[in-house]
């Protein structure tokens, strides 16, 4: 049998998608239909089953999949292991939220760097893109809070992010004591507010986890940068929902102080995303444990 039909198949298969395994492999569409043609007459059975979008895999389209994807990718990792002794480099293509990626991830993995592995960084807001840059081949591995679906990709869970709603002490000291307390989004909706969207991504989540309820506010300065969103907060310029590890320094500095303090605070789970089977390519597979351990303590 082909193993560029077995190649085309499996791509089909964790794609789920013509079009989108297409892309993947560099071919065209016509292409790969006609690769999935020509191995399903060889079988002489159908391997998937044709909707409005997309594909879904027949029993024995299943079966094959499960029995010739590991060893298509053991066949990669050969080959990609002898391309990395070659050249003598080992580079890791990263792609990642930007404030979590510098400050947890890539720091995280600088031991690495000095084991003979070269990082490649990539910068997103959106998950959505982050996945698919991910799915379309240019990162090996991507930091997301979005978990992946369908089995082109795989995730695992990485570690959660606290969210603390801050503000610098002059506000603080304007709302009063216990009047958050008594009054909470009736007060907070009467200042001003430091986001990173217009639709206030970080304050919305906060207000439905804490209050049960949305924010009847606009964003008063919007930057795409949670970096920039901490050091306009400590500025004073109004109130912020941050993760705890970005804001936790200016918490003890006293430069902000928490507003509130839930009995359970806002979590955002953040995962650890591959290529399905490129976990058995040793330099994906060494970050991606090297990462898995460094988050234990995040």
């Amino acid at each position: 049998m082909d193993l560029a039909l077995l190649r085309t198949f499996v791509t089909v298969h964790r794609a789920g998608s013509f079009t989108r395994a297409a892309a993947l492999l560099g071919l065209s569409q016509p292409a790969v239909t006609s690769q999935i043609r020509t191995l399903e007459r060889q079988l002489g059975r159908p391997l998937f089953l044709r909707k409005a979008r997309g594909v879904t895999p027949t029993t024995i389209g299943d079966e094959l999949a499960h029995r010739a994807a590991p060893h298509l990718d053991a066949l990669i990792e050969i080959t990609e292991a002898e391309l990395d002794e070659e050249s003598g480099v080992r580079t890791l293509h990263l792609a990642g939220p930007p404030e979590f990626t510098s400050m947890r991830a890539l720091p995280a993995l600088t031991d690495l760097v000095g084991q003979g592995l070269a990082l490649r960084s990539s910068f997103f807001t959106s998950a959505e893109e982050t996945l698919e840059g991910l799915a379309a081949g240019h990162h090996d591995l991507a930091l997301t809070t979005a978990r992946p679906r369908g089995g082109l990709l795989s995730a695992t869970p990485l570690c959660d992010e606290e969210h603390v709603l801050v503000a610098a002490p002059r506000w603080a000291g304007r709302l009063g004591p216990g009047s958050l307390r008594h009054k909470g989004p009736v007060v907070l909706d009467q200042l001003p507010v430091v986001e990173v969207h217009e639709s206030l991504p970080l304050v919305s989540r906060y207000w439905a986890a804490v209050f049960e309820s949305r924010p009847a506010v606009a964003g008063t300065v919007i930057v795409p940068d949670l970096r920039a969103v901490l050091e306009c907060a400590v500025a004073g310029a109004g109130l912020a929902v941050l993760p705890r590890y970005l804001c936790e320094r200016a918490l003890e500095r006293g430069e902000v102080v928490a507003l509130l303090d839930p009995p359970v605070p806002p979590l955002r789970t953040y995962f650890l995303a591959v290529r399905t089977g490129t976990l058995a390519l040793p330099r994906i597979a060494r970050a991606h444990e090297w990462l898995l351990r460094a988050a234990a303590d995040w």
